[in-house]
C-alpha cells in the first residue's frame, strides 16, 4: 500500500506523498504526537532546481522543532502555531539570503493540531486542510491564490479557479519575505470527524465534490482510501499527458472517547455541562 501510518492517542491516520509527473517531489510533510496534541504539517515547495524541496523541508523541520521545544510549551496552542510558522518563514528566508542561487524559493504551509475536541489550523498558500463529518465538509481553508481572490469577488467559480491556467499562482508563501501573513482558525471537533491535509496536486486534480465522495467513504479503511486516491490522481495526470504536480495527502480519523460530542459516556457528560453553561 506504500502509505505511512500516523498513530497517536485518540487518532489514527495515513499519509502518502508522491512525485507525480515531476522530476522531484518538492512536497514535504511531518507529524508528531506531543504534549500539545497531534501535530501534522504539509508544505509544498516552490522555486527552481533544488530550492523548492529545500524550502518545504526547512519549513516542516522548523515547525516541528519549534513546537516540541520545551521552552515553548507554555504558550497557548494558537500562539505556538503562529510563532512556529513565523520561525519557519524566517529560516527559509535567511537560507535564501545566504545563498543567492536560492533566492525566490518559498513554500506553502499547513499546520493542524488536534487535542481534546479542539483543532487549531493554520495555513499559508494553497495547500489545504478539510474537516469532514460523515459525508459532508464542515470546514475548509480558503486558498491564498490569485484565482481564489477572484472566487472571493464572485468573478469566477471555484471549479473555474481549479481549471484555470493561473491556478498555481499563490499570493502568500513562506520564505519570500522576513515576515509572513498567517491565517489561523480554531474549531471544535467530534469523535468520528475526519481531517484531510493536501497539497494542490491532490485537490487540484478533480472537482471538489468528486474528491469528497472518495475521502468521506466510511466503508473502507482510511489507509486504503489514501492509497487509492493517490493512485487515482496519478492516473488522471498520466491520462492528461503526464507532467502532473507532486501530491501529498493526509487523512486522520478522530477516535477519542474523551472529546466533546463523542458517543461514549464521558463525551455525553462533556456535552451536558457544555450545554448547561
Amino acid at each position: 500500500m506504500n502509505v505511512e501510518r500516523i498513530s497517536a492517542p485518540g487518532f489514527e491516520g495515513y499519509v502518502k506523498s508522491e512525485i507525480g509527473g515531476r522530476k522531484e517531489n518538492q512536497d514535504s510533510y511531518g507529524w508528531i504526537s506531543a504534549p500539545v496534541g497531534l501535530i501534522v504539517t504539509v508544505c509544498d515547495g516552490m522555486g527552481g532546481g533544488p530550492a523548492g524541496k529545500m524550502a518545504s523541508s526547512i519549513s516542516v523541520d522548523s515547525i516541528l522543532k519549534f513546537m516540541i521545544d520545551l521552552k515553548n510549551q507554555r504558550m497557548p496552542v494558537e500562539e505556538l502555531v503562529v510563532k512556529a510558522i513565523e520561525y519557519a518563514n524566517l529560516c527559509v528566508y535567511e537560507k535564501a539570503c545566504a545563498q543567492p542561487e536560492l533566492m525566490g524559493m518559498g513554500s506553502t504551509c499547513t499546520v493542524l493540531v488536534l487535542k481534546m475536541g479542539t483543532a487549531v489550523l493554520a495555513h499559508v498558500g494553497d495547500s489545504r486542510i478539510y474537516q469532514l463529518r460523515g459525508h459532508k465538509k464542515v470546514f475548509r481553508t480558503f486558498d491564498h491564490s490569485l484565482v481564489f481572490e477572484l472566487v472571493k469577488q464572485k468573478v469566477i467559480t471555484e471549479e473555474q479557479a481549479r481549471q484555470s491556467s493561473q491556478s498555481n499562482i499563490i499570493t502568500r508563501a513562506l520564505g519570500l519575505k522576513d515576515k509572513v501573513e498567517i491565517e489561523l482558525t480554531t474549531l471544535d471537533f467530534k469523535r468520528g470527524d475526519r481531517f484531510m491535509l493536501s497539497s494542490d496536486g491532490i485537490h487540484g486534480s478533480m472537482p471538489e465534490k468528486e474528491l469528497l465522495e472518495i475521502v468521506c467513504d466510511r466503508q473502507q479503511p482510511v489507509g486504503d482510501i489514501v492509497a487509492q486516491l493517490a493512485d487515482k490522481v496519478d492516473a488522471i495526470g498520466k491520462e492528461k499527458g503526464g507532467g502532473h504536480d507532486n501530491m501529498t495527502l493526509v487523512l486522520i480519523d478522530c477516535n477519542e472517547e474523551s472529546v466533546p460530542g463523542s458517543d461514549g459516556f464521558f463525551g455525553k457528560v462533556c456535552d451536558f455541562f457544555k450545554n448547561l453553561f
